[in-house]
């Protein structure tokens, strides 16, 4: 059978359920590490190494935790039942609190007696009809908690639910029914709140699915339009997307042109010119003009569903800090439970205390040390960072990576698609003989239009743009790895190398020497000659980003030590575009296996580096770093699967983007921490000092949940890049 298994799992909402489930499934499918959880989608992955587990046995298995799972697959409603049944009951519980606190006042016409009742007067007695009113708050506002609560203690792991379920318990058998009931209302709504501040993460990983339209408009084989589902588009179909409409899958436009707005996938914020050649994403928006695109990947393959997936699945990788938080839980929770009882008998058993106060103060301490608050400071901050990168056209393949850009001390960089744009341009037209940079560029350019490779293309384009005549040469043949020859106007002429040039014996000192200098500049160079003489020569290089210097001094502002480039071009040329852009350092002439060699070095004297690259031979330095950075349109498939992040517009302006979410993300999860252990830490004193109430604490508790997830959310937001 299948290895894997994945569930739809209904109720998990919140780190907790998560640790409930690891819980209850890891002796069963031989440890947490065969466990996945993707808490946006709800789905849990069970990687099966025994073969006699079956998806029954998970199902049983999860639904003794109060939680329900079904095959991932199979048609439901998403979990949206059971999350109005859990507002419903809040909205219940709510109304049952104020029914009969008010009640209470009517009944004894006072609402110092409604409010203090209890605490004031020990002959005061809370009205029957009150008491029954609150007990319905208690049921409908617990009853998603105390079936969970049932299952901590019967398992000996105690939670948050357990220690809410106690308190409350505890309150109603001390008569105090209005703190028991608003510590049950409470509790439920911040659980109801925090459902929601996942939902609405959900719905943002949710409206990434939504941005390709769910049908496509193909061209049959008789000519005719035919609309299909995306999913039934095969490799090789056209389809047409008329001006305005989204394009429902990745392809090449072969006819039409018009421009596209590109930004829901690349996060670029101008519309991307297309003509028949490039290529488009699903997901992007057509503007003006009708075009015409052959498919180049089924549905569940685009560049969109990819990162659908990633967002998705990036949860399973966590964060170091919410690691930490979950380790530090499982420590808190039990620590705070014996704390409790040690408040609850030594005071009345040593120090003469009053058992009725040292009781409703343990409850009040086990209240307040509910660690749910911190529990989802980490996630929902998370979530909302990995959903704003993918919006910016950053792709973040696990949460960790969320974090480690803040922590960078060195970053490497590949030089070609990365540095620069990996575009060969000509930078240079030199004539000789007396001839003009004109004639020059019109001899090479009738040559090269009978060729399709990159200099060809370079020269012609050039050609174009200097307004020259290009007229097809005749009789044109190539020469292997040289070069070619052609005849325009009736006379023979050569193209090629530096090394066809010497081959054919018309190369003076002067000329040798000028070629080295532009070879060892980091030039590609084009001779061009006839029967007679040299004509002269074209230089070419390969295009510096314009933006390349701007943005290694950004990173060095934002506390990036030490940026190198990595490259396996000659060392002239690696030392002129080091030198122009501003890096500390390069190193030139690598293979592979030595750009992996560099990076162990700088990981082992700088600790936390990161790769950039683009290229297949980058893709074992990028894996070896701490962290791989992809160029997600020009990179190879190689390059982005051994990538951590990937660029999906090649923009590498988004790198110190990237560090200054990280370190903006960084700062809400130390704020929701701080502020989370805070809150509890000064209850606590005020809980020993006689200062504090049960429904004071939970409302410190619910108030400390509400802040930390909207100060997450505000993640949501995302930064200029």
């Amino acid at each position: 059978m299948n290895k894997n298994m994945d569930f739809k799992i209904e109720g998990m909402d919140c780190a907790e359920e998560i640790a409930i489930l690891k819980r209850e499934l890891s002796p069963m499918v031989g440890g947490e590490e065969f466990l996945f959880f993707d808490l946006i989608n709800g789905k849990l992955s069970v990687k099966n190494q025994n073969k006699k587990l079956n998806s029954a046995d998970v199902i049983k298995s999860v639904g003794k935790t109060g939680m329900k799972a079904t095959p991932w697959g199979v048609p439901q409603q998403i979990g949206t039942s059971k999350r109005k049944i859990k507002a419903t009951l809040t909205l219940t519980s709510i109304v049952s609190l104020l029914a009969a606190f008010f009640i209470h006042w009517f009944l004894h016409g006072s609402f110092k007696h409604a409010f203090l009742a209890g605490e004031e007067t020990s002959q005061h007695q809370f009205p029957t009809i009150s008491i029954f009113i609150y007990c319905i708050s208690i049921l409908s506002g617990g009853w998603f908690i105390f079936p969970k609560a049932f299952y901590s203690l019967k398992k000996m792991r105690p939670d948050m639910n357990l220690l809410m379920t106690i308190a409350v318990i505890g309150a109603a058998i001390i008569g105090e029914w209005l703190e028991a009931a608003t510590v049950t209302v409470l509790f439920s709504f911040s659980l109801t709140l925090e459902a929601w501040s996942v939902g609405r993460a959900r719905r943002a990983t949710k409206a990434l699915l939504e941005l390709a339209p769910n049908t496509a408009r193909v061209l049959t084989s008789n000519g005719e339009e035919k609309t299909i589902l995306a999913t039934q588009v095969e490799i090789g179909m056209i389809f047409i997307v008329k001006p305005g409409e989204k394009i429902p899958l990745d392809g090449t436009v072969i006819k039409g042109n018009s421009e596209v707005n590109q930004s829901p996938i690349t996060g670029e914020s101008l519309p991307i010119a297309k003509s028949p050649g490039l290529g488009v994403y699903a997901g992007t928006i057509n503007g003006d003009g009708a075009l015409e695109i052959k498919c180049e990947k089924i549905f569940e393959n685009s560049t969109l569903s990819n990162i659908i997936k990633l967002v998705s699945s990036a949860h399973e990788k966590r964060a170091p800090s919410e690691q930490w938080v979950e380790k530090f839980a499982k420590i808190y929770t039990p620590v705070v439970m014996v704390t409790a009882l040690l408040v609850l008998f030594i005071p009345p058993l040593f120090m003469d205390g009053i058992w009725s106060q040292w009781i409703y103060r343990s409850l009040v301490l086990l209240v307040i040390a509910c660690p749910c608050a911190l529990v989802i400071s980490t996630p929902v901050s998370i979530v909302a960072a990995l959903t704003t990168a993918a919006k910016n056209g950053v792709l973040i393949k696990g949460s960790k990576y969320i974090e480690l850009p803040a922590h960078l001390k060195a970053i490497a960089l590949d030089k070609t698609g990365t540095i620069t744009k990996g575009e060969l341009a000509v930078s240079r037209v030199i004539p000789s003989n007396h001839h003009t940079e004109g004639e020059l560029l019109e001899i090479a350019a009738s040559i090269e239009s009978r060729s399709e490779h990159p200099i060809a293309k370079a020269i012609i384009q050039h050609a174009k743009t200097q307004g020259i005549n290009i007229n097809p040469a005749n009789n044109y043949q190539t020469i292997k790895g040289k070069g070619a020859t052609a005849q325009i106007q009736n006379k023979n002429y050569w193209l090629g190398s530096h090394r066809y040039l010497e081959e054919k014996g018309q190369e003076d000192q002067k000329t040798h020497n000028d070629l080295e200098n532009l070879i060892n500049q980091g030039h590609t160079i084009v001779v061009i000659g006839d029967e007679e003489h040299v004509c002269g020569f074209i230089a070419l290089s390969d295009t510096i980003r314009e933006e390349a210097k701007d943005i290694i001094a950004k990173l060095h502002k934002s506390g990036i030590k030490h940026i190198v480039m990595l490259t396996g071009d000659n060392t002239g040329t690696a030392k002129l575009i080091a030198n122009k852009v501003g890096l500390d350092h390069f190193y030139a002439e690598l293979l592979p296996e030595d750009k992996v060699q560099r990076i162990v070095e700088l990981v082992d004297k700088y600790k936390v580096v990161a790769m950039v690259g683009d290229g297949v031979n980058d893709a074992p330095a990028m894996a070896r770093a701490n962290m791989g950075i992809a160029m997600g349109v020009a990179g190879s498939d190689a390059a982005i699967e051994s990538a951590d992040i990937a660029l999906m517009n090649d923009d590498i302006s988004k790198i110190p983007w990237l560090i200054k979410h990280s370190k903006k993300t960084m700062g809400v999860i130390k704020q929701n921490i701080g502020f989370s252990l805070a809150v509890k830490a000064l209850f606590m004193v005020l809980t020993f000092a006689g200062h504090s109430s049960l429904w004071g604490a939970i409302a410190a508790d619910m108030g400390a949940s509400f802040a930390v997830i909207f100060n997450g959310l505000r993640l949501l937001r995302g930064l200029r890049p």
